[in-house]
């Protein structure tokens, strides 16, 4: 009897865990997406993009850095220190090597194309886990990436103006790549690195890696007092900024990385689709950008899509999950996967999530809200 209630409890725990990791990883893809109408108001008032997207990493990460000092301390810092080159390729990579690539290939591409071809990541995964490390990859999870993938095409309507740019096209790839790259290393690093000092260390890498091609010293600082129109309101630039930072950067990595240790890669590759679908909605009711038939119907493709993918966190991927995975509570702290009993032998079943942020050009158009991943 005491052995049935052990594998009972763990079986409630195992549900609970992949519930917060589900919920968290869509939480996060919100707040990723909703980035966009305010990236582009401030871009609008005179921001470069690079620039924009440095200033939200660079603030990330004087929110971050203290964070970490006062809940961590040195003990989180020692945490840190067995894992620094995973932890700059994750900064370099995930975060601004994404970022940077996604601008190359929105500049020179219709930005619903460079989307799409930035949400190829999630099929790197499967591919680097199938063909690389030689492990099988789950039937459902990848159908839930193809389903997901023809949605987000409907949502950017990547008919719309298409064109072919070879440098753009390589640039796109290159985005491709560094999110998957994000996804790996994420699920490297968990169980290793505490994820705030993760997400601190990434962005402060990040930013210092951004600061050359971004050029922050002629940033435009009189923006941030000014009110800078979002839609038919207007408001001031520095609270546009601090909600990219606060909400669309540091919440939407904080939360990404606990849902990391709660799902599979391949999962958490599907539901940051949902990215798009949020960011589209966002932008609707924030700027009026309309929505139409197609985008509507693909929204419903991209859910679909997680739907199905979600199917492939089964009871017995997470019939390990440790009691401190349960509750939000562990939302900061650093943990084990959930199907950690089977520990880096099985890392194809093993957690990553969220995803490096891409802010977006200065296109126009109804593609021209993606300031999101």
């Amino acid at each position: 009897m005491t052995v049935d209630g052990t594998r009972g409890g763990q079986g409630d725990g195992a549900a609970r865990a992949k519930a917060w990791g589900l919920a968290l990883a869509v939480f996060s893809s919100v707040c990723f997406g909703a980035s966009g109408p305010f990236g582009k108001a401030l871009i609008s008032a005179g921001l470069t993009p690079l620039q924009a997207v440095w200033l939200r990493i660079a603030g990330a990460a004087l929110v971050l850095v203290p964070l970490v000092l006062v809940l961590r301390g040195a003990t989180g810092l020692r945490t840190l220190r067995p894992h620094l080159r995973p932890v700059i390729l994750y900064g370099v990579t995930g975060v601004a090597g994404c970022q940077a690539f996604y601008f190359v290939a929105a500049s020179r591409l219709p930005v619903g194309i460079a989307i799409l071809l930035e949400f190829t990541g999630p099929l790197l995964v499967l591919a680097w886990i199938r063909l690389v490390r030689r492990t099988p990859v789950h039937r459902t999870a990848a159908l839930g990436i193809t389903v997901a993938m023809i949605g987000l095409a409907m949502v950017v309507q990547v008919w719309a103006g298409l064109r072919l740019d070879a440098l753009g096209l390589l640039a796109g790839l290159g985005a491709a790549a560094c999110q998957a790259a994000y996804f790996l290393l994420v699920e490297r690093l968990t169980g290793g690195v505490d994820p705030l000092v993760t997400t601190a260390a990434g962005a402060i890498v990040a930013a210092v890696a951004l600061t050359a091609i971004a050029a922050p010293w002629t940033l435009p600082w009189e923006v941030l007092p000014a009110q800078v129109p979002v839609g038919d309101h207007a408001a001031p630039g520095w609270l546009l900024a601090a909600w990219v930072i606060v909400v669309s950067t540091v919440l939407a990595y904080l939360t990404g990385a606990a849902a990391v240790q709660r799902l599979s890669a391949e999962v958490a590759g599907a539901i940051c689709y949902t990215e798009a679908v949020a960011a589209t909605l966002i932008a609707w009711a924030a700027l009026g950008e309309r929505l139409t038939p197609v985008q509507l119907v693909g929204g419903a493709v991209v859910l679909t899509g997680a739907f199905i993918a979600q199917r492939a966190v089964s009871a017995r991927d997470l019939a390990a999950t440790p009691a401190t995975l349960d509750t939000p509570g562990a939302l900061g702290m650093p943990g084990t996967r959930a199907d950690s009993a089977d520990s880096t032998d099985s890392a194809g079943d093993s957690a990553a999530s969220a995803a490096a942020d891409v802010p977006d050009e200065t296109a126009e158009g109804p593609h021209a809200h993606a300031f999101n991943r």
